[in-house]
């Protein structure tokens, strides 16, 4: 199993500041839709992107005031709604954004030599916010965190209310744009607005949405598994597959189907995880991930939307014949819950979020996020990019992260029960 390097404490040559908006901002309340609404989404985004250059504390913080001016909500603060106490909406009042910075003793070196797994001692390198609740935390909150050989790691938290993965990549290339070209125009400009995300009136459930569905035959095997899994000590695995790797699990369908590397990759990791877990032959297990709904919806989200603008998609198979059967089987189910994502699907979400506030079942399924090819790992301000980019923390979700360096190919992380590590790992290179 790779090393995973251990982070000494930092230190913090001054309080952390909250940075405001340069110019200024419109003050009202904006709307949140269902999709961002979710429940399961209360909660911030966290990315670390490691950096071999330091950049100047004070030129970030003044490209940042900056950005923030358009990028206005993110300075913002979530209240609960006066008309209905469950819903969130957003509070514009550009209190600010939260940016701390330290120093810790390691080098660029040392962190990518051992920067496969995240541990927690790597939650040192964002500043912890004390709050009573997630609504009283900035929606943005960063820190740069300067190394001893002249390096840079840089950790940012966003609210999952206000942005997706493709919302924050834009956010984020918009900061390092101003940063490194501050004379000049952003190429995308945001939309805020999510009133086209509104739910019908009244609503229309057309569709079973199994993704929120608990199934009631197998309610009692389910909620152990999921106890099980919480019970447990996780530890975190990554494998890292190439382009040449990814063909070789495509080959394994029979007869062959033509698919994405990511509904290959998606059905080969499911796959593994069943295995590798030992469950019940009969369990219904689901696959739940993301599905970009922007260009999905008719008409479409209009350019520079950085809401969540995504529904999850719901595989379903029994543990027998997902194990028993070759790639085809799940490639199959993969590609038919993406393909079935429509603008009807997407609204009939939204008011069954509307009808009432579900949250995904995550009872026997295993949840992909996916992180590469959103362009969040080409990121520069003006001392070259990222080496490294990747989460703060691994979870009992996957993520399917990119590759530095290498467009075409997808690092895998996840937690799983430390029993099962090992042959997680042995599965997962069964290609």
């Amino acid at each position: 199993m790779s090393k995973s390097i251990q982070i000494p404490d930092c230190y913090y040559p001054k309080e952390p500041a909250l940075v405001t908006p340069s110019g200024q901002t419109p003050d009202h309340t904006i709307y949140l839709s269902n999709l961002d609404d979710q429940i399961f989404l209360r909660f911030s985004i966290k990315y670390l992107y490691l950096f071999k250059r330091r950049v100047g504390v004070e030129s970030l913080k003044a490209s940042l005031s900056k950005v923030l001016t358009v990028y206005y909500p993110l300075a913002g603060r979530l209240k609960a709604s006066s008309e209905n106490g469950e819903k969130l909406e957003l509070d514009c009042n550009s209190e600010g954004a939260l940016f701390a910075e330290a120093c810790v003793s390691i080098s660029v070196d040392q962190f990518l030599e051992a920067s496969e797994r995240p541990n927690i001692s790597w939650r040192k390198l964002l500043y912890r916010v004390e709050a009573e609740s997630f609504i009283s935390i900035p929606p943005l909150v960063i820190q740069v965190t300067h190394l001893g050989c002249g390096g840079m790691i840089l950790c940012t938290a966003i609210s999952h209310c206000l942005c997706d993965g493709i919302g924050t990549a834009q956010f984020l290339q918009a900061w390092a744009h101003i940063t490194t070209k501050p004379d000049t125009t952003l190429p995308i400009y945001p939309f805020h607005g999510r009133h086209m995300l509104k739910p019908r009136n009244p609503t229309q459930v057309t569709f079973s949405h199994p993704e929120f569905t608990y199934p009631a035959s197998q309610e009692h095997v389910s909620v152990l598994l999921s106890q099980f899994l919480q019970c447990q000590q996780l530890v975190p695995v990554s494998a890292t597959f190439t382009f040449s790797q990814i063909l070789k699990i495509k080959k394994l369908c029979i007869p062959s189907l033509k698919c994405t590397s990511f509904e290959a990759l998606a059905a080969h990791v499911w796959r593994s995880w069943a295995m590798a877990l030992d469950l019940p032959p009969s369990l219904q297990v689901k696959l739940l991930f993301s599905v970009n709904a922007r260009n999905k919806l008719k008409p479409g989200l209009p350019r520079g939307f950085y809401g969540n603008g995504f529904v999850l998609a719901c595989a379903e198979s029994l543990v027998d014949q997902l194990v028993s059967s070759n790639g085809h089987y799940s490639v199959k189910l993969v590609k038919e819950a993406k393909e079935s994502v429509s603008d009807e699907k997407v609204r009939s979400v939204i008011d069954l979020l509307e009808e009432r506030k579900g949250k995904p079942d995550l009872s026997a399924s295993l949840v992909i996020s996916q992180w590469s090819k959103l362009g969040l790992e080409d990121l520069d301000f003006g001392e070259g990019r990222a080496l490294h980019m990747g989460p703060l923390a691994s979870e009992i979700y996957c993520i399917f992260l990119p590759v530095v360096g290498d467009f075409y190919g997808f690092t895998v992380l996840m937690s799983v029960p430390e029993k099962t590590a090992a042959k997680f790992e042995q599965v997962l290179k069964v290609y």
